[in-house]
């Protein structure tokens, strides 16, 4: 049997139902996040974007160094540091747009209060990755590892489609303060869950765990590996385009579809396109080179923006009636059509990018390598979110042009797509040669 008795322990079991929930409570509130900080804080979309750029910036980046924290200290008491912290920050997020604290915060400036309060509550949820991959690491065998980590790539996006999907039932029925809450309250449980059901793992912490120090010299290390860096900034340019869906689109639904648009909902067809197709997709796509299955998710990922910048305009105002006296803005199947295409390139290219970085880790640094995989999400989110509501106030505010938004994105994913090609062509055929 695949799930025989000693191919998990426990605490693999725990730690991927944390995530789980972990994932459902950040998904449910990233998709309202900016709509939350322009809406109902009455943020211009610069500051919208900055604020989302920073709470998305650290959550990806501080794993670097959180994961040696959890090295040190052990994952029971990352886990609870970290759902103990996230469940605060949710909570003081949230409470910014309730009426019942509207006395407290009008004493303060909102910008920077909102400012502290994401980088707190960024610091929590910076020990989760490390923590529940360290764990899968430690409680499978030889034979289950690869499992392990499907079920919780497979997991993670259940979290990302059903969080949404929560979002959209709170802020529908209570109010997008409530989001916040919600994810607060998941938070809570899982803190009580760290606590009464997850036991450290006996083999976790065999090997000699690096000191703050070595992780500050292995990223002097890192950064002087030209073609390393080079490949994860390239990347940089993909997940720019993906963090856009957290800004760009939920600020064109309201604006150009409607206030009351289901953004959670529309923006959860990525991940259930990912639990749906993933494995399909992989064995479709197992036999094509590496770096040409990353020039794919490349293509398809500009495609997806090219594509809404000649169908959204024409689309605008247009309705279809599916279903008798039901009408449904004709741009939400064409949001939902681009959604769907960009996800089918991320399954092409996901998996194969840490095959690609596994690769390029030189003999005895793979871990190192390994740990950086994040950094570009990392950079993305930090440039992509004040970048996303820079080019929406120039083309929509000051010059009523959206389509220009979605050409400028085009031209992201064009210019990720011919870097990426010169990379291969170049930089790794002079790899190759060198050898």
């Amino acid at each position: 049997m695949i799930f025989k008795k000693d191919g998990f322990k426990p605490q693999f079991w725990v730690a991927n139902i944390m995530e789980l929930f972990e994932r459902l409570a950040y998904y449910g509130q990233a998709t309202i996040l900016s709509i939350f900080l322009r809406d109902h804080l009455k943020f211009n979309e610069i500051e919208a974007g900055q604020l989302s750029s920073l709470f998305g910036g650290l959550i990806y980046l501080l794993p670097i160094f959180a994961g040696a924290l959890a090295d040190k200290f052990g994952f029971r008491k990352a886990f609870s540091f970290a759902f103990l912290v996230l469940a605060i920050g949710y909570f003081l997020i949230g409470s910014t747009g309730m009426k019942i604290f509207s006395g407290f915060y009008s004493s303060f400036d909102s910008y920077w209060m909102l400012f502290f309060i994401l980088i707190f509550t960024s610091i929590g949820g910076s020990f989760i990755k490390p923590s529940v991959l360290g764990t899968v690491a430690v409680t499978t065998t030889h034979e289950t590892k690869s499992l392990g980590y499907a079920i919780y790539y497979w997991l993670v996006n259940t979290g990302a489609a059903l969080g949404p999907i929560l979002a959209f039932m709170v802020r529908d029925t209570f109010g997008i303060e409530f989001v916040y809450l919600v994810s607060a309250i998941s938070c809570v449980l899982m803190f009580f869950s760290t606590r009464l059901f997850f036991k450290e793992p006996t083999n976790a912490h065999e090997e000699t765990k690096q000191d703050l120090k070595t992780v500050f010299t292995n990223l002097i290390k890192v950064l002087g590996n030209f073609r390393f860096i080079s490949f994860l900034l390239i990347f940089g340019l993909y997940w720019v385009l993906f963090w856009q869906f957290f800004i760009i689109i939920p600020f064109y639904v309201i604006d150009f579809i409607s206030p009351d648009a289901p953004i959670e909902l529309l923006l959860s067809t990525g991940a259930w396109t990912i639990i749906i197709f993933q494995i399909p997709l992989n064995r479709l796509t197992n036999k094509i080179p590496t770096s040409t299955a990353i020039v794919i998710g490349f293509i398809l990922a500009m495609l997806c923006w090219l594509l809404w910048y000649f169908a959204l305009p024409a689309a605008q105002g247009v309705y279809i009636n599916p279903w008798g006296d039901f009408k449904i803005a004709l741009s939400i199947p064409i949001i939902v059509l681009g959604i769907f295409i960009f996800s089918i390139g991320e399954q092409t290219q996901a998996p194969r990018f840490y095959e690609f970085i596994a690769d390029m880790a030189p003999k005895g640094q793979s871990a190192l390598f390994q740990g950086y995989a994040f950094l570009p999400i990392a950079i993305a989110w930090g440039f992509g979110g004040t970048f996303g509501g820079w080019i929406y106030q120039i083309f929509v505010k000051n010059m009523g042009e959206p389509k220009f938004i979605f050409l400028v994105m085009t031209f992201v994913g064009l210019l990720a797509t011919v870097l990426m090609l010169i990379y291969n062509k170049y930089i790794i055929a002079e790899k190759k040669t060198s050898k």
